[in-house]
This record gives structure tokens, C-alpha cells and sequence, in this order.
């Protein structure tokens, strides 16, 4: 089938031939595709879309072939839930908690202990009990009870695993947290032999002590006298060190071998009474039934600080005999492996835990995975697979070759062995369930053979009514196409999809967003439609109901008729504007008389009658698309009308008249103006006779004068206040004029904006008045102190008296402010205190609360080798920042402190406006630069008040290659000392100086030996420490030393 534009194409190529006024209904049924042949399945991979005739590709594959009986349901078979015959039970993994089920199953498998624990009293079970067969309302509480109840089930139960929830729970464990599975072990076999032991069954009792109990002693015989020390202890588990050893035998021996102890490490022998040097050993007593090995796979890594696992492969035997381990007992000491726990990854605190077991009654090895039970093949262990898994590039090892009845892993953490006896009769491995327990096997039995039924019911029910609506849908799909001369409809696309991909969930059919403004079919959503037959129609509506019938009446006369006239006049568009672009070329006869036309709209008329064309297209198109969830583009137009740009707008006024500006225009002839009239017939029409709108031509005339006067008065303006506009001869603070007593004050703000309408009076408004209530509280009273004023000059502005005069006759000011000095110290100023405090309390807190902000940190140098200060100041700063010569008594601000508080402390007392002290540059009349000077030795650093001190430190050890111990830090006098205290709260604020003394290097070379072998004598510690080695200059030569700094880390200090 031909593509979809191909398709569209052919469906309009009449259009280029006929009139609109001649458009006949096969023309509509052409534009609507009616008569385009239908596609037969299989050929074609997908549903075309343009063809309204196409209904192949739609999702009918899945009902037209053989009926899948599972398509019908999402529900598994309950069967596949259900135990096999002669398996085991497996048990969920509730997060991550597969180390307690691998322990859980080879505790089942302990027959011994399965039958002591049956025989546990449990006397709310027989309190529950009654004669109906079934313990109601029974929830086991203890962990003895949960561990029967569990064990009942992994023997007994119908289901292919179940849920040790109840245990877990019971014991606190956190189900997302996998716990160290040799600890796990260790505390539940004490507790649950301390529960047992409360128990009046003496053998239940001791059940745990005689499966898992054995004794030896640790023996200290002195070397002086012979005197043995035996120290008698009993184990549940012998814990091996496998670090070295590649089997069992070495494992073991190690454990055993004698310690020599000697030095400081001598026994004190009760019979010499002193300290003797001694031999000590384990002696094994005896062995339990169940001997259980402890692999120690995880041990701590002293480098990184954390555990670690060993993936040492270690070799074990099927058949262990301990004689040659035990002590002077002969008995039977030959022992059977019973099971293998495997703890799958490379890391200590993850991966995944399984356990190989043997079945005590056929001798058969089980793999137990959580809910996965494997038999392995024969009667073997195999243990393979286990050890290919989590291996990596770096950790690949060779296997080692193992001899027959031996087994070799590098992930077994534990091993299992179960002690040899006489043949066991067949009645001694049959354990029977209690009859209470298996009560309540029964009852959970029974509710997994009711959920079993339920599944079966709802999957039988699923099939049955897939099966029937497979029937009726492959019935209506095989009615929908139509045949020639038959009456039609049309319906959704997205519809017949969705019918056919999920029948049961189907809505009803809505064929509103394809209805143009009109009512009926619009041509453009012909692709988004299928044309089926009535018939069909008709039984769909009728089982699914729908709105909005689109029948064969539904074909649109006017929105085909529209769309013809577009594509007329898209085609005939270039060739008028050829014959336009050349018209324009000739100029216009004597007595002809032309039309106005904006350039910008001739240049780009070909693109806007584009765009006007597609604009009357769109008008065509639905009329309900909001409700749809539509929005259409000619809603957005209506919308953006601001942006639109229409023919001929250009050289429209504000006010709908022809604009002043005749560069922005041309005139042309009437032939070209009536060819344009065709693309744009709403354009506003000037003929050559049109006059340009006098309201415009007013306000032009009434801005030259504006222009002029602003130029006047400008001049005016600046002849009077010569200096302010220059800023020369200015009044300060710091030397007040003795030719006068009183200043006046502005707005620094009004200032800068008079001087812009001075600068550029025909481009900037003129300033009419001074707005001093800037500057005052509410209270009326003024905002600014003597010092305040001083440190930010930004926000005001002085006048000498004849400036103010001049001002007050030019300018309407609302709040009169001047300033003298005055030598009365009982006088008082207008200073409002309360509004000053609150704005001196913003101005400490933006100062706290900076961010990015830059200060100073000077290097302080032993006053027996300072030199005299040097000033670092750059080419272009020179000018500016040039030492003046210093009047006697004054010394340079940057050194002098604290004498030049004291000199401000000293006028303060002389005059009540405080005073400061004058500089070198305010007296010599020269503007001295603001800038910060940077000294010799000092370096600037960006820091932000969040910032601690520590973090600080580390800046400074990068700038000077200083060691964060080795700096004394201190700002104003005060020492910074509390590492873990803000740069804000300490009083760092921007532009601070930081003068920085650091410790001196150590000079004696014993006592930088003690520093090297991690021995500090101030604080009596031991640290780990690197050498780090920093050119540091110690000389004018130029000559370089390496320094050794030991850095210490401290977690409490520098982490």
C-alpha cells in the first residue's frame, strides 16, 4: 500500500483542476479516501493509516488463530504451589533473612533434635484443644513453640515452601538487615538452651548440651617445675583460622598447637610463686554427637577498618576421624558430614547464604536456596556451581584437585558433622508429628487446599469467559468490513484497538473529536477513523453505546470545498508573487494614483498569505475540541493576538491611522494593491491621498519643543551647580570646612539622577524633586550617624550652602536635613535611637550571614627577624594607592590599630559628633583608594559564614603549607580556637584580617625522632601519621628545604 502521504496527495490531486463551485460528491468521496481499496492480511506488517479502508494490524492476530488459554488469565497455577512428592519444604526469604534459613533447615534435619523438640509441653496448645479436631484461636508466642510449629510444617505441610514470619518476628530480627550468621547461631542455640532447660524432661534438658556440646581445657604447664594448670571449658562449635591453610587437618592442628609464653607474656606459677616462662594448649575431653566447624571467613581488616571476607579454598573430608585430636579416651571418634553452608559474594556484609544437606534417611544430599529445594545428582555433594559464582577477574583462582571422599570450597563458612554409629533401625529415623501440631498442619493444610480450589475457580472462570468473547469478537471483526454499494459508518482508530487488545475493559464509543465546525467528519481525521459496515456499526453501539453516529451524511461539503480554495490559492501563490515582485520594480504613471504599503509587509507577504491560508484551513476544523482535551492552533492565536503580525500592520499608528514615519513605506500601483487584496482582504487600506494621523503629528511637534525646553534647563541646571555636577571642591566629613558651620544632605540616589539629565537631557526625565524622607525614619529622625556616615558614603550626599539654596528654588523638597558641628556635649542631635538600633542590628546580621565573601589572613613573623613591611600593589593601582608622606605622630592604619582607636577615642571626647582621625590623603586633598592593601606575606581567601573554623584551617594549610596544628589563628586580638564553630559566630565578617602565627618547626633532631615514632609529649597519645614534604622558602637567597610535617588525623579535629 502507498505510503501516507502519497495516500493524502492523491486524495486532493483534483483540487489543482477543479473549481470550488464544481465540486461534485466524488470529489468529496475522493477527499475522504471511500473509494480506496481495502488491504488483505499479510500484506502489511502494520495498519495503514491513511486508509480508512485498512482494518489489518489492529490487534485481530491474537483472535483469529488458535485459542492460548493463559492470554485469558493473569493467575498461575495454584498446582505449581503445591509440595512434589518425596521433597522437601523450603522456607521465604522475608528480605534478607537466607543466613537464618539455611540454619533453620540443617537444625530440621537434626533428627535428634527434631524429637526432643516435639516433645517440648505445650500447654496452651492443649488448652486450645478441642473435640472437633482443631485448635481454635491458637497463635504459637514463644520461640520454642515457633520453632515446633515451623518444624512441624517442613515436615508435614501440603504447601512448596512457607513462612517462617512467626519466628522472626518472635526473635526481633530486622528482616532488611542481614545479620553476622555465625553470631545467629551462637545466641539461638543459648537460648534455646536455656529454654529447654527449664523443661521437667531430663532429657529434654540437656538435648542441646548432648547434640551440640563437647569439652576441653586449656592446659599452662610451667617450665620450671612441670606443674600443669588445666582450665576446663566447654563449645558449641570449634572456631578454625583457615588464613594459611589449605585443609581441615591444618585448620584443626593449628587450633590445638602449643602457645609458648615468655617475656611479658610469662604465667605466674602458683607453686614457684613468680613468673615463670610456660607452654599452654588446648587438650580436647570430648566431642558431641554433632560437631559443627566454625570457618572464620570473616575477620577484620586492620588497613581499611572494617571486616573482610577470605576466599581461601579449604578442602574437607566426607569422612573426619578425631581420634588423633582427643586426649587419652578411647571411643568411638569417627564422624560423617551432614551439611555445608555456603555463603555466596566476595563481600563480608553481603551476598547470599545457602545449606547442602544430607537426609538422614536416604543419604541423599538436598540443596536448600530459601524457597528452592534442588536434590543433587546421585548420592554426592556437589559443590561446583557454589564456587563459580561472584567470581571475578581479580579473584580468579585455580581450583586445587581434591582426592576422593574429599570436598573443596572457598565460600563454606561452616561445616557439619554428624558422628558414626551401629546401623540405626528404620523405626529410629521415623519422627511423628505431635498430635496438637499436626492439628494445626491439618488446618493450614486446609486452607491451602481452599486457596488452591479458589485459584482453580477464578482461572476456570477466566478461560471460559475468554473462551466466549474470543467467539463474539472473531464474529463482529469478520462483519466489519464493507462492500461496495452498502451503507457504512465511521468509528475510532484507537477504539478498535483497544476493543481488540481488552474487550472487558472497553468504553463507549466517541467520535466527537473528529467532528469539524460543521458537525460532521472533518477530512483531516480521516486517517484516525475506520469505515465499517452498518451492521457492525449498528452491534457495537448497541453492546458498548457510543455518541456522535458518523454515517455517510457525515462527509463534509463545505470543510472539501474550503480546503479546495486553500490549495488553489497555495498553487497560483508563486506565480503572483513573481508577477508582484516585478510590478513593484516599475514606478507609477503621472495620473495614476497609488496605494501605501508598509516595506517590511512587501518583503515578507509571500510567508503571511502562507500563514493567513493556514489560518482560514484551521478555521474549518472542529469546533468541540476542548472538550476532547484539545486545544486548537486557532485558539492559541486568539490567545497570542499580540504576536501576530498582519499584512500592512506596519504602517499602522497607535491610533489606527497612518503612521508619520514615511521611510517605513513606498507607494504602489492599484493593480499591485488588488493582487494583495486577494491574500488579505481584512488589511487596512491607505490610498497615496491619505493624510498621516494628526494626533501623532501633534505629539511629534510637542516632543521637540519638550526637547529643547529639557536642553534649557539643563544648561540652567549645570551653570548653577558647576561643582556638584563635577564633583570638585565636595565637603567631607573627615575635614570639616572652617568657612562654614552647617552642611546640607540629599539623596545619593537624586544626585546620580539629576547628573544623568545634565548628561543626556533629551534621552532622561528631569528631576523636580529632592526626596529627603528617604533618609528618616518613621519617627522623623535621621537614619545615619557620624561613623555610619563615614564607612558607606553611597547612601547620601553633602552641598555646600549657596548648593542648597540653588536647590531649593530648582527643586521641591519635602524634608529639609543639615548638619553642623557642634562643640556643646550636652547638645542633642536628631538621631532617632530607636530605628538606628534596628537598623545597626540588620546590618550585624547580613554581616553573620555572607556567603562567598573575601578576608585576609596575614602571616605573622618573629619580631627578632620581621623586616619592615612591604606593600604588594600592582601597575595599575600605583596611581592610586601611592604612600603619602605621613604627618608626625601618624603611622600607617594597616599596623596601628589600636593607636588609631585610641586617637578616635580622644576626639570623641572633645567634640561630641565623633570625629575620626584625618589621613595622609585627606589632608594632602587627594582621594585615597578604598581597596583593600595587601602586605607581604598575606593572601586573600573566599569563604562563607557557614563555613567552620576547621574547614578554614584546611584553606589556610593549602595557601601557606601550614599543618592545621601548627596554626594560631586570631582576629582583632581574640584567638579562634573552637574548630567546630562557624566563621559567623566567631565574628568573622567580610574584608577581615586573620593574622596567622604558626608554630616553629621542630629543631632537635631527637626530639623530631620521638614526633616520627608517633609519640606527641603534650597530650601523651600515639597517632598514625604520613610524611609529607613541602618546599617551604627559609631564606631572601631563594634557597628551598624540604620540611617534614607530620599530619596527624584526629577524627575529633581533622578528619
Amino acid at each position: 500500500m502507498a505510503p501516507r502521504l502519497q495516500l493524502e496527495k492523491a486524495a486532493w490531486k483534483w483540487a489543482e483542476t477543479v473549481k470550488p463551485e464544481d465540486i461534485t460528491h466524488e470529489h468529496i468521496e475522493l477527499a475522504y479516501r471511500i473509494a480506496v481499496p481495502a488491504c488483505k492480511r499479510g500484506t502489511c506488517r502494520r495498519n495503514c493509516k491513511g486508509n480508512p479502508n485498512c482494518l489489518v494490524g489492529i490487534g485481530e492476530q491474537s483472535w483469529l488463530g488458535e485459542i492460548d488459554e493463559n492470554a485469558f488469565h493473569s493467575i498461575d497455577d495454584p498446582n505449581s504451589e503445591r509440595r512434589d512428592k518425596n521433597t522437601f519444604v523450603g522456607l521465604t526469604n522475608l528480605g534478607a533473612t537466607c543466613y537464618v534459613n539455611t540454619f533453620l533447615q540443617v537444625w530440621f534435619h537434626n533428627l535428634d533434635l527434631r524429637r526432643a523438640l516435639y516433645l517440648f509441653q505445650n500447654s496452651r496448645a492443649e488448652g486450645h484443644n478441642t473435640d472437633s479436631g482443631e485448635l481454635k484461636d491458637y497463635e504459637p508466642r514463644t520461640i520454642c513453640e515457633h520453632l515446633q510449629y515451623l518444624f512441624a510444617l517442613l515436615q508435614n505441610s501440603n504447601r512448596r515452601y512457607i513462612d517462617p514470619s512467626g519466628l522472626v518476628k518472635a526473635l526481633g530480627l530486622d528482616t532488611g538487615q542481614q545479620q553476622d550468621a555465625q553470631e545467629f547461631s551462637k545466641l539461638f542455640l543459648s537460648l534455646l538452651e536455656d529454654t529447654l532447660s527449664k523443661q521437667k524432661d531430663p532429657n529434654l534438658q540437656n538435648v542441646i548440651q548432648q547434640q551440640f556440646c563437647g569439652q576441653f581445657s586449656y592446659v599452662t604447664v610451667c617450665n620450671k617445675c612441670g606443674r600443669e594448670s588445666p582450665l576446663p571449658s566447654r563449645f558449641y562449635e570449634l572456631e578454625l583460622n583457615i588464613q594459611g591453610h589449605k585443609n581441615l587437618t591444618e585448620c584443626v592442628t593449628e587450633f590445638l598447637k602449643e602457645e609458648k609464653l615468655e617475656g611479658d607474656n610469662r604465667y605466674y606459677c602458683e607453686s614457684c610463686q613468680s613468673k615463670q616462662n610456660a607452654t599452654r594448649r588446648i587438650k580436647l575431653q570430648s566431642l558431641p554427637r554433632t560437631l559443627n566447624f566454625q570457618l572464620m571467613r570473616f575477620v577484620f581488616d586492620r588497613q581499611s577498618g572494617h571486616k573482610k571476607k577470605l576466599n581461601t579454598f579449604i578442602s574437607f573430608p566426607e569422612v573426619l576421624d578425631m581420634g588423633p585430636f582427643l586426649e587419652g579416651k578411647e571411643e568411638e571418634c569417627t564422624y560423617e558430614l551432614s551439611a555445608v553452608l555456603i555463603h555466596r559474594g566476595v563481600s563480608a556484609y553481603s551476598g547470599h547464604y545457602i545449606a547442602h544437606v544430607r537426609d538422614a534417611h536416604t543419604n541423599d544430599w538436598y540443596k536448600f536456596n530459601d524457597e528452592e529445594i534442588e536434590k543433587m545428582e546421585g548420592k554426592k555433594l556437589q559443590l561446583g556451581i557454589e564456587e563459580d559464582i561472584a567470581e571475578t577477574a581479580k579473584s580468579q583462582t585455580r581450583k586445587p584437585k581434591c582426592s576422593k571422599g574429599y570436598h573443596c570450597s572457598r565460600n563454606a563458612y561452616m561445616l557439619v558433622y554428624k558422628r558414626q554409629t551401629e546401623e540405626i533401625e528404620q523405626t529410629e529415623t521415623i519422627i511423628e508429628v505431635p498430635a496438637f501440631l499436626q492439628k494445626l498442619v491439618d488446618q493450614d493444610n486446609k486452607k491451602f487446599e481452599e486457596w488452591c480450589n479458589e485459584m482453580a475457580d477464578m482461572r476456570k472462570q477466566s478461560v471460559d469467559k475468554g473462551k466466549a468473547k474470543h467467539e463474539e469478537v472473531k464474529e463482529l471483526y469478520e462483519l466489519l468490513p464493507t462492500e461496495d454499494g452498502l451503507s457504512y459508518e465511521f468509528v475510532p482508530l484507537e477504539w478498535l484497538k483497544k476493543w481488540l487488545d481488552d474487550s472487558t475493559s472497553i468504553k463507549e464509543i466517541d467520535n466527537s473529536q473528529f467532528l469539524c465546525s460543521h458537525g460532521k467528519l472533518h477530512p483531516d481525521k480521516i486517517g484516525d477513523v475506520k469505515r465499517i459496515s452498518s451492521k457492525a456499526a449498528d452491534l457495537l453501539f448497541s453492546r458498548y453505546g457510543g455518541v456522535s453516529r458518523l454515517g455517510q451524511s457525515s462527509l463534509c461539503r463545505d470543510c472539501v470545498t474550503q480546503r479546495c480554495r486553500v490549495i488553489r490559492l497555495k498553487n497560483q501563490l508563486n506565480e503572483d508573487y513573481r508577477e508582484v515582485m516585478n510590478l513593484v520594480k516599475s514606478s507609477l504613471k503621472s495620473d495614476e494614483s497609488g496605494f501605501w504599503i508598509g516595506k517590511a509587509s512587501l518583503r515578507s507577504w509571500r510567508q503571511l498569505a502562507l500563514d493567513q491560508l493556514e489560518e482560514d484551513e484551521e478555521e474549518t476544523k472542529h469546533n468541540n475540541s476542548k472538550v476532547n482535551g484539545e486545544k486548537s492552533s486557532r485558539d492559541n492565536e486568539d490567545r497570542d493576538g499580540e504576536e501576530m503580525k498582519n499584512f500592512n500592520e506596519d504602517i499602522l499608528c497607535y491610533h489606527g491611522g497612518l503612521n508619520i514615519l514615511e521611510n517605513d513605506r513606498r507607494v504602489v500601483s492599484a493593480e499591485v494593491w488588488n493582487k494583495l487584496r486577494m491574500y488579505f482582504p481584512r488589511a487596512p487600506e491607505f490610498t497615496q491621498n491619505n493624510e498621516a494621523c494628526q494626533q501623532c503629528m501633534r505629539l511629534e511637534r510637542e516632543g521637540k519643543e519638550n526637547e529643547a525646553l529639557n536642553r534649557m534647563m539643563a544648561n540652567e541646571q549645570k551653570s548653577s551647580l558647576l561643582n556638584l555636577f563635577q564633583e570638585k571642591n565636595r565637603p567631607t566629613l573627615q575635614k570639616w570646612p572652617q568657612e562654614t558651620d552647617v552642611l546640607y544632605i540629599v539623596p545619593h540616589y537624586f544626585v546620580d539622577e539629576w547628573r544623568k539629565f545634565i548628561r543626556r537631557p533629551a534621552k532622561s526625565n528631569p528631576v523636580s524633586n529632592v526626596g529627603n524622607s528617604l533618609l528618616l525614619c518613621p519617627h522623623g529622625g535621621f537614619m545615619f550617624t557620624y561613623d555610619s556616615m563615614l564607612n558607606d558614603a553611597e547612601k547620601d550626599s553633602l552641598l555646600w550652602p549657596a548648593e542648597w539654596e540653588v536647590i531649593s528654588k530648582m527643586f521641591l523638597v519635602d524634608q529639609a536635613i543639615s548638619i553642623c558641628q557642634i562643640r556643646d556635649k550636652t547638645q542633642d542631635n536628631d538621631l532617632c535611637r530607636e530605628c538606628r538600633e534596628g537598623f545597626i542590628f540588620q546590618q550585624q546580621r547580613d554581616m553573620r550571614e555572607y556567603a562567598q565573601a573575601t578576608v585576609y589572613v596575614r602571616k605573622v613573623i618573629d619580631k627578632k627577624r620581621e623586616s619592615a613591611p612591604e606593600f604588594s600593589v600592582s601597575g595599575s593601582d600605583v596611581e592610586d594607592e601611592r604612600e603619602e608622606p605621613k604627618m608626625d605622630g601618624e603611622k600607617d592604619p594597616d599596623f596601628s590599630q589600636s593607636e588609631v582607636g585610641a586617637k578616635r577615642q580622644k576626639l570623641n571626647e572633645s567634640a561630641s559628633l565623633s570625629m575620626a582621625p584625618v589621613t595622609a590623603a585627606s589632608k594632602s586633598g587627594i582621594r585615597r583608594s578604598t581597596r583593600h592593601r595587601k602586605l607581604r606575606g598575606e593572601k586573600a581567601l573566599i569563604v562563607s559564614a557557614n563555613q567552620t573554623l576547621k574547614e578554614l584551617k584546611i584553606q589556610i594549610m593549602h595557601a601557606f603549607s601550614v599543618a592545621p596544628f601548627d596554626q594560631n589563628l586570631s582576629i582583632d586580638g581574640r584567638c579562634l580556637t573552637d574548630d567546630s564553630a562557624t566563621l559567623g559566630s566567631l565574628g568573622v565578617i567580610p574584608e577581615s584580617i586573620i593574622c596567622l602565627k604558626a608554630d616553629e618547626p621542630i629543631a632537635d633532631y631527637a626530639a623530631m625522632d620521638d614526633v616520627y615514632q608517633g609519640k606527641c609529649c603534650s597530650c601523651k597519645l600515639n597517632f598514625s601519621y604520613q610524611y609529607v614534604s613541602f618546599p617551604t622558602p627559609i631564606s631572601a637567597g631563594g634557597f628551598l628545604c624540604s620540611v617534614f610535617f607530620c599530619l596527624f588525623f584526629l577524627p575529633s579535629l581533622y578528619a
